[in-house]
């Protein structure tokens, strides 16, 4: 279960948990103390600050240091959770106090209850710091552990409840009530992202975004095989035909009330890619079950639109399938059709995610939104040009820009990227209107760009987001962020789609 949330302003002296989670900085000369560190410090005789300088910490980012209070307060242990250096004024970025609360979270699994004084960091509390403690503290606190067997009752696991200490608990509630949304959404994506692929096949995974859209109160539509081809959807037919087990199209769509906008989100949901013919190395192709991240995104962040009840229109468009090796897998030099009747010689059935994408942004845009968001796990080149933890946006300037914002403010990390007229010349094909793929590896994720600007009307502002890396942590758990699933880049999408409706 995940944990709960809450506020209160009751005296710290009167609180009771299984540890207090305080917040210091980094400075020159050892760590630097913040409102709740020194709060925390009085309540233990002056003794923290100084325990904290024989123990070596320095309050870097995801460093935490935890002391037993040895009957000294109401806690028996304090969690010291660095926040790196503060800015010029002395505060502190969100997304630093949000790393200091997700690695809190991480680094008190067996203690069941946590008072947060981190909203105390920078000055008064705002909602923005509240959002900011409570994501990290609820995302920090996720584990996956569906496929664990005989997990014993009284095993340690993350805090089961949290409670931040803030000036007016009264005035919080609306902020923390945005927070469980938000962690749940996150959540649901990085459940479905850890799902194994046996379990997650493309029927699945149009289920569950099915159950999950019903139960948001959402309108929901299935294609299967038979739907597709009548629907003239080759992209999605063409990849899905190498598997047992067959595509699908998802949409979800949400009518705010007093809605004057209206988006189209899309989301590649390739429930496990081989590479097809085109096939794969074998080394960390099981990291592939991940290749449905940005349709489990766009599925959780159309629930969380209506969660949050905002003026908004918005349809989520999500295909679905398994890209595999067979005798009715699709071919090098195949011509596929999509539902726009634009046609791709096939040049690597690896590069599929550009291929179902092509047909569901065509089909979106029949809807004619105001905007189109698109997120993918598309190209490898992604983390090549920008890391693991970087997501590269393509697409119209000023929506481009609007989402690279939207990252900023939620902790995202994104770059916004150029799509260089040159490169579309590598899409060029004798046979067809263009090629899937260019052999020349140079602006991979650029070129892959240009793709999918094919099938976005004249006019209609759009935007790509490549989370081939961003999606899926890999390496050690870091922040909020655990291995595995990651549920960018809901946060981010939330985020320009509030930002669309207020302008």
């Amino acid at each position: 279960m995940p944990p709960t949330i809450s506020a209160t302003d009751r005296p710290l002296e009167k609180l009771t948990a299984d540890a207090v989670v305080v917040g210091v900085g980094k400075g020159p000369d050892g760590p630097l103390t913040t409102p709740g560190a020194e709060a925390v410090d009085r309540l233990l005789g002056g003794r923290l600050m100084a325990a904290l300088a024989d123990l070596g910490a320095r309050g870097g980012e995801d460093e935490v240091t935890r002391l037993a209070t040895f009957g000294q307060g109401p806690f028996p242990v304090v969690a010291v959770a660095g926040l790196g250096a503060p800015r010029p004024d002395g505060s502190y970025p969100g997304e630093a106090v949000r790393r200091a609360a997700g690695a809190a979270s991480r680094a008190l699994v067996g203690r069941a209850s946590v008072v947060s004084l981190l909203a105390a960091v920078g000055g008064a509390p705002d909602d923005d710091r509240l959002h900011a403690v409570g994501e990290g503290a609820l995302l920090g606190a996720y584990e996956f552990t569906a496929y664990k067997s005989d997990l014993p009752a009284a095993r340690p696991a993350p805090p089961r409840s949290v409670e931040l200490v803030v000036p007016d608990a009264g005035a919080a509630k609306a902020a923390l009530a945005r927070v469980r949304a938000v962690a749940d959404a996150v959540a649901l994506t990085r459940d479905l992202v850890n799902t194994p692929p046996n379990d997650l096949y493309p029927a699945e995974l149009a289920a569950r975004g099915a159950a999950a859209g019903k139960k948001a109160g959402l309108s929901v539509e299935v294609l299967d095989e038979e739907q597709l081809a009548a629907g003239g959807y080759g992209g999605i037919l063409a990849v899905g035909g190498g598997s047992t087990r067959g595509p699908r199209l998802l949409r979800l769509t949400y009518r705010g009330r007093r809605a004057r906008r209206s988006v189209a989100l899309v989301g590649k949901g390739i429930t496990f890619d081989s590479g097809g013919l085109s096939i794969k190395p074998a080394l960390h192709m099981e990291d592939m079950k991940s290749d449905m991240a940005g349709a489990a995104a766009v599925i959780a962040t159309i629930c969380l639109v209506a969660d949050l009840g905002l003026a908004v229109d918005v349809t989520a468009t999500v295909p679905i399938a398994e890209n595999l090796p067979s005798g009715s897998a699709y071919r090098p030099a195949d011509v596929v059709t999509f539902r726009n009747g634009k046609k791709a010689e096939i040049t690597n059935t690896d590069a599929e995610g550009r291929i179902v994408l092509a047909d569901a942004i065509a089909r979106a845009a029949e809807d004619s939104p105001d905007y189109l968001l698109e997120t993918s796990t598309l190209t490898g080149a992604q983390t090549v040009a920008l890391g693991g933890r970087t997501a590269g946006v393509m697409g119209s300037d000023d929506l481009r820009d609007a989402v690279v914002a939207a990252s900023t403010r939620s902790g995202e990390p994104m770059w916004a990227m150029p799509l260089p007229s040159e490169l579309r010349r590598g899409l060029e094909s004798a046979t067809a209107d263009f090629v899937n793929a260019n052999p020349d590896r140079l602006g991979g994720m650029l070129v892959a760009g240009h793709f999918l600007a094919e099938f976005v009307p004249e006019g209609l502002p759009w935007a790509h987001i490549d989370v081939a890396g961003p999606a899926y942590n890999t390496g050690a758990p870091w922040g909020y962020t655990t291995k595995g699933g990651t549920g960018v880049p809901v946060r981010t999408l939330l985020a320009t789609i509030e930002a669309l409706v207020e302008s």
